[in-house]
């Protein structure tokens, strides 16, 4: 037995001496706490390392001298990344007596950022950018070309391997930094970088900076090379409207967007904006190119700016009743930002750069953006009209709402949890487990299933109503989303308080069927709009129930994980199985496959030991990865756009291009045959990941 740590004081084992105090020197430091630089060492982390080079190269495309961005996974798990920059400094460093590339990639806070002469603005992790990826790499290898000459250096988890090798370049000479690098799997927990997350943030970063190319090739595949490559000359602009893609528009003319770009002590702000009908707020913002999913000075600045901007033009219109205000809930309702500024001293509130915190940025993003928007308005008065009535709408629906809520909260009040929640005794609300169940008969076995010590049942008698296409009161007036807000305990929207959630995991558990799957969804689509924090901070899961159980009619065998049986969760799976069985010398007439349409079809201690159990139990911890990403995906699948949706299934489900299919037969889909497929198709699409990123499915340990 292990002796618990009282954390009392101990003669014998005190050892704090001059001897026990040491310096980390170098990357030690970064090697011992990793997850101080880089955030994790789960797979968040290791494409931290990738970014962290990546923009460095970004570093010299705002400095003016880079143009091409090139990032290339090659088998063996190694990735590269190239740009025509100026190339990183070499030469003896007076200071230090060494090199200046190898102070850049063994010393934190080293490089040209903090040499104001170098960058104006900055990206890159604090100045321990290129060092951490060095120091967290099993190989690393750098080429830079500058002066006509080329060179190299190897190292591995921050050493030196090789010295500074030097080469005359070719005829014609080129400039730039070449950087390969291969994740050390020492310190993480997987090296396997994924082409789709990598895609999808350099797109971001493509329109961040208007006319930068990136291009990302995956080598890694027996066949054909994958290949992107993104190039946005409108930039912000182009950012918004393809973020508006499938929402109406209220702007005149619908493609317009709101942009401008101004510099204020020596501060570059740049906003695009465009309203749409749908009631969902998206406001974006990056420093230095970097996303800031927790907000920070930028945005409180443009939220407060934009509020006080429609309110001064209504008023000065007459648009408004006397003595009336929009609040900003009313005037952000629709709304599509980018906000992007450019800073020459950002402070960050954390090391990984979720939140600006420099005060200036909130009154100079608010002063520009009513001196401009102001004036835009003044400009497009089609817009503006359309602007505020959608915002008075919003005012009327948020007021029918405010008193849906207070009913809410005077019911929790008086009956303090909803009758179809089934309680635990446990009182520590981080040990608390919810599971959210469809119907009375499942909901009866996952309570004789549950673990009343710590794991609660909400059984849904009805389907969830779909969030994304109601406004706010009449999603509080559904049942079931009034049972999910009084068991979950935080509130919704400008109420929502993380503190009082009640639970440390919410796990959401329904038939592995279309139906459950599709109820899955509208609860995932609900706690994306209304309890996004719950996501973002890893609370919400997907229990995966087996489809299968094969199992033996008589004997045991060693090659079923319980001895007479073992469940699969896919008919690939279960077919590998069988066969494994066969060859292994049981007779096929022995073997059994039991199909498990439901839960209700499992009994109590099946879906304790499949669904509910900790160490047993399957389960996907949901995350958002990619903001911009998930909020196209939720619109696409639950969004009321069906023109849109239809169009998305179409080609990305069939695989079919209307035009082309036209042009193959000569006519266009029959609409009331593509009206089947859509319908088809929409309940095979409720199994697509719409969170923006294909989530890992843990075994939970």
């Amino acid at each position: 037995m292990s002796k618990e740590n009282t954390g009392q004081y101990s003669e014998k084992n005190a050892s704090y001496g001059v001897e026990s105090i040491r310096a980390l020197e170098g990357t030690e430091g970064i090697r011992l706490r990793p997850a101080m630089y880089i955030g994790s060492t789960g797979i968040d982390g290791l494409h931290h390392l990738c970014y962290e080079v990546i923009d460095n190269s970004v570093d010299e495309y705002m400095a003016g001298y880079c143009k091409n961005i090139q990032i290339v996974l090659h088998k063996g798990n190694g990735i590269s990344i190239f740009d025509d920059g100026r190339g990183i400094p070499v030469g003896p460093h007076k200071k230090y007596k060494q090199d200046a590339l190898e102070v850049i990639l063994t010393r934190i806070h080293s490089g040209g950022k903090f040499d104001k002469t170098a960058y104006k603005v900055s990206g890159g992790l604090h100045g321990v950018g290129l060092a951490a990826v060095n120091a967290l790499s099993r190989k690393f290898l750098v080429k830079v070309y500058r002066n006509g000459k080329e060179y190299i250096q190897e190292y591995s988890k921050g050493k030196p391997v090789t010295e500074i090798i030097v080469k005359e370049q070719a005829a014609e000479p080129i400039t730039g930094t070449y950087i390969y690098f291969e994740a050390d799997d020492e310190i993480f927990s997987t090296i396997e970088f994924s082409f789709d997350t990598l895609s999808r943030r350099i797109k971001e970063m493509a329109y961040l900076n208007k006319n930068l190319r990136f291009v990302l090739i995956d080598e890694r595949g027996d066949e054909e090379v994958k290949k992107v490559e993104y190039l946005f000359e409108g930039g912000l602009r182009q950012f918004v409207l393809d973020l508006s893609a499938g929402k109406k528009s209220i702007f005149e003319p619908p493609d317009d967007v709101f942009h401008f770009e101004r510099t204020v002590n020596d501060i570059i702000i740049e906003i695009a904006l465009q309203y749409n009908a749908g009631y969902n707020e998206v406001i974006m913002g990056f420093v230095n190119g970097i996303y800031t999913s927790e907000g920070g000075t930028h945005i409180s600045g443009f939220k407060a700016g934009l509020t006080r901007v429609i309110n001064d033009y209504a008023k000065d219109k007459n648009l408004l009743p006397q003595g009336d205000s929009l609040r900003g809930e009313d005037v952000r309702e629709g709304i599509i930002a980018i906000v992007s500024i450019k800073h020459p001293d950002p402070q960050f509130e954390g090391q990984t750069k979720t939140k600006l915190g420099n005060s200036e940025v909130d009154g100079i993003v608010q002063r520009v953006l009513r001196e401009q928007f102001y004036e835009y308005l003044q400009i497009n008065t089609k817009t503006a009209r359309n602007i505020i009535e959608k915002a008075n709408e919003a005012q009327r629906a948020r007021l029918a709402a405010r008193k849906a809520r207070e009913l809410v909260r005077l019911k929790r009040k008086q009956v303090s949890l909803p009758g179809r929640l089934i309680q635990c005794r446990e009182t520590d609300p981080e040990k608390r487990e919810l599971f959210l169940v469809e119907g009375l008969s499942a909901g009866g076995t996952a309570i004789k299933a549950r673990d009343s010590q710590f794991q609660e049942v909400l059984f849904l008698r009805g389907k969830v109503i779909n969030v994304l296409k109601s406004r706010q009161v009449k999603a509080l007036s559904n049942k079931e989303i009034e049972s999910l807000i009084l068991a979950i305990g935080t509130g919704i929207g400008d109420d929502f308080d993380l503190e009082k959630c009640r639970y440390g995991k919410i796990i959401i558990l329904t038939d592995a069927d279309v139906d459950g799957a599709h109820i899955m969804t509208l609860l995932l689509t609900f706690f994306y709009r209304y309890m996004r924090p719950l996501i973002e901070i890893g609370k919400v899961y997907v229990a995966v129930p087996p489809l299968f159980r094969v199992y033996l009619n008589r004997g045991t065998s060693e090659l079923l994980a319980e001895k007479n049986h073992q469940y699969c969760y896919t008919e690939q799976e279960r077919d590998e199985l069988v066969s494994k069985l066969v060859e292994g010398g049981i007779d096929p007439s022995r073997i059994k496959i039991q199909r498990y349409k439901g839960l209700g079809e499992m009994n109590a201690e099946q879906l304790e030991f499949t669904a509910m159990k900790p160490y047993h139990r399957y389960l996907v911890q949901l995350k958002i990865e990619d903001a911009a990403s998930a909020d196209q995906k939720f619109e696409q699948l639950m969004g009321s756009d069906v023109t849109f949706r239809k169009k998305f299934i179409m080609e990305e489900v069939f695989k079919h291009d209307s035009e082309s299919y036209k042009k193959e037969y000569g006519v266009e889909i029959p609409e009331e045959e593509e009206e089947e497929e859509i319908k088809e198709a929409e309940e095979e699409l409720i199994d697509v990941e719409i969170s923006g990123e294909e989530e890992p499915e843990e075994l939970e340990l």
